[in-house]
């Protein structure tokens, strides 16, 4: 749904919702833990196990930098939520959250069926945002984005009793 406001438009996406959590916050703290763990591993188990915990300890450490670095792509594609757009920006809400993302005079917006892609300068990927309503939606944050300025047709309705 596509509103104008004063400034911009507020755009409301119907794309599902991504996953709140994956359980990132529970495996970092189950990683701390662990720290401790082969901290006391160190002094009190025999080398040859110690060694191993310390080798555990680094598997899961680099699992969980997998798994934050995908968490980070995941949140450059916006697919849901309300997007409150102005010239050279958006605000995105979802869930309470609040993400604003400032376009860079050198970024390219480009528009591909109902998904607008924000590209940086080296031409990679920024931010994809999809689950617009129609083209014309994605066409119109993208003309005020560009700095674009939209006129609001103001219409009377008028309503006979018979």
């Amino acid at each position: 749904m596509l509103q104008v406001t004063e400034n911009g438009a507020n755009i409301t996406l119907s794309g599902k919702a991504q996953g709140g959590t994956d359980g990132l916050f529970w495996f970092g703290v189950a990683l701390l833990i662990g720290a401790v763990g082969v901290a006391m591993a160190m002094s009190l188990l025999p080398e040859r196990l110690a060694i191993g915990a310390l080798a555990v300890l680094i598997v899961g450490s680099f699992l969980f930098n997998k798994m934050r670095h995908k968490q980070k792509i995941d949140n450059s594609h916006i697919c849901s939520g309300i997007l409150k757009v102005y010239s050279g920006g958006f605000v995105h809400n979802l869930l309470g959250k609040t993400q604003q993302v400032t376009v860079q005079p050198d970024n390219s917006i480009s528009v591909t069926g109902t998904q607008l892609i924000i590209c940086d300068d080296k031409g990679s990927v920024r931010y994809q945002i999809s689950g617009f309503d129609s083209q014309k939606e994605a066409e119109v944050m993208q003309a005020i984005l560009q700095g674009q300025s939209l006129g609001k047709r103001n219409a009377n309705i008028k309503m006979q009793s018979s």
